[in-house]
């Protein structure tokens, strides 16, 4: 698994032909769009993000959420994952999306609390993605509780719908890698070694640790200064890995002091973010209304495919890769396009040359 499956990093190098077009200066389609079917959540989270994107929602009804994917895959997006802002097990429409995006051709993915998981739904739609995630701060109940917001049932519910997808990926001969992602706050460190060892109790493909993400003002109160004395920890967790399991935390994000080499925005050409709401913005760190001049429009009032290819589009993407732009103080911390942004900065300013990897191609690399 750790030979396959890149867990620290990004992918984007592999898809060089839409990378060379965009430093040609032509508009080019996203490979990956990360949304949410709503904004709505079971679960209250100490650390997340998306107490932070409030905004104005649209209803995101089956029509929306169909003409989206519809519109996703006719421009040549390559993947679609549903994370972003809500809890999209809460959307009535999530088992019809995910089948309608993979019948378009689109490689689909699921990252979820897993409490509001169907197992007939995950009977019917489990071979149709590529990764299913679930979220999960912490092994022993009354943690998991206290992380998570949520009553103790629901942790029961979640391990049930844990082993049961891990079942039907079996019974199936599902080629879907099931993970768990462990959002580390150094608060949580005690649930760090647990949490390795359920994983491999539990007969997922891996789990990975990563950074909380917090926002320009630190209003979550991540302490990025108390990562590193949790290195050995760490290091400890990931000796749990097996050829079948991999344990792996994102070290160049918990390392990074929450700190970036780059001050201009690229990624999100590659990879936007689309919020619950419908609305669509360059990444989830925008979403709030405060930052309505990076809003593009919303789902449910315009198709994706007319946003896509409208000025106001790509004015926005202009915007926040010009010198106007600060990311170090002007967004979130070590965001989801930060890998991404890292390298194609280093591609517009020569240290990186654009040229495909060696190597077998890894898993997931439409999820870049």
């Amino acid at each position: 698994m750790a030979e396959k499956i890149i867990l620290d990093g990004h992918k984007l190098a592999w898809h060089g032909e839409r990378v060379a077009a965009w430093l040609r200066g032509e508009r080019v389609a996203p490979i990956t769009i990360d949304c949410a079917l709503t904004r709505s959540c079971n679960f209250k989270c100490v650390y997340c993000y998306g107490q932070l994107q409030e905004n104005d929602a649209r209803r995101m009804t089956g029509p929306v959420i169909f003409r989206f994917l519809d519109d996703a895959a006719e421009i040549g997006v390559k993947g679609i994952s549903f994370v972003s802002d809500g809890e999209s097990t809460c959307s009535p429409h999530l088992y019809k999306a995910i089948a309608r995006g993979k019948r378009n051709g689109v490689d689909m993915a699921l990252g979820t609390n897993g409490a509001l998981l169907k197992e007939s739904g995950l009977v019917e739609t489990l071979a149709d993605l590529t990764y299913l995630r679930f979220n999960i701060s912490a092994a022993d109940k009354q943690r998991y509780c206290q992380i998570h917001g949520c009553k103790e049932e629901d942790y029961e519910k979640v391990i049930e719908n844990i082993k049961t997808a891990v079942k039907i990926k079996k019974d199936q001969h599902a080629e879907t890698t099931i993970g768990l992602q462990m959002v580390l706050m150094p608060e949580f460190a005690d649930q760090i070694m647990p949490l390795a060892r359920l994983g491999k109790d539990l007969g997922v493909d891996y789990l990975v640790i990563k950074h909380c993400s917090d926002d320009e003002e630190g209003r979550l109160g991540v302490d990025y200064s108390k990562y590193a004395a949790l290195t050995d920890l760490l290091h400890q967790a990931e000796s749990e890995s097996t050829p079948e399991y991999l344990v792996k935390a994102k070290w160049t994000k918990i390392l990074s002091g929450g700190n970036r080499s780059y001050t201009k925005c690229y990624g999100p050409i590659f990879i936007p973010q689309l919020s619950g709401s419908g609305l669509v913005a360059p990444c989830g760190c925008f979403f709030n209304e405060r930052y309505s001049r990076y809003h593009i429009g919303n789902l449910a009032d315009t198709s994706f495919k007319e946003l896509w290819g409208s000025d106001k589009y790509w004015s926005v993407m202009a915007d926040i890769s010009s010198e106007r732009f600060d990311a170090n103080t002007m967004c979130g911390k070590l965001c989801l396009q930060h890998k991404v942004n890292e390298y194609l900065d280093g591609l517009i300013k020569g240290t990186i040359k654009l040229e495909r990897p060696s190597g077998k191609k890894p898993m997931h690399i439409n999820f870049i």
